[in-house]
């Protein structure tokens, strides 16, 4: 798949996945419900979403200090969740790449100084974790 193809499958699963986040419910319900089934490197983030979601939102608390879920904007918040669990997939992007496309959706779908916010707690989970 190339470079674009999985910008955009994860632009598209940032999309279900805050739509399941404003339904409260899971993004496999939200994937599940679909009448055309997405890329399928679309599906397997909403899933790695949904599988590792809470282990990500746990990473993100505990490496944001100051900063409780509750305070962080939905959209980076999600953008950070998505690219966890896309590093925790089987056979990962390089950890730069995850990195810089999450910048990048932040900076487009929330607001400039997102992008900043992103890269820095990102950056901290990731050191955290090796």
């Amino acid at each position: 798949m190339s470079v674009t193809g999985r910008h955009e499958a994860r632009e598209r699963a940032l999309a279900l996945i805050y739509e399941a986040a404003q339904k409260h419910v899971d993004p496999v319900e939200v994937l599940d419900e679909l009448t055309v089934a997405p890329d399928p490197y679309c599906a397997l983030l909403v899933q790695l979403t949904s599988q590792h979601g809470a282990e990500a939102r746990t990473a993100i608390e505990t490496t944001a200090k100051n900063w409780p879920l509750d305070r962080i904007g939905l959209i980076d918040r999600l953008v950070m969740e998505l690219a966890i669990s896309e590093l925790r997939g089987e056979d990962p992007p390089p950890p730069a790449v995850v990195l810089n496309e999450a910048v990048d959706l932040a900076k487009t779908y929330s607001t400039e100084s997102s992008g900043s916010f992103v890269n820095g707690v990102l950056s901290a989970v990731l050191s955290a974790e090796s």
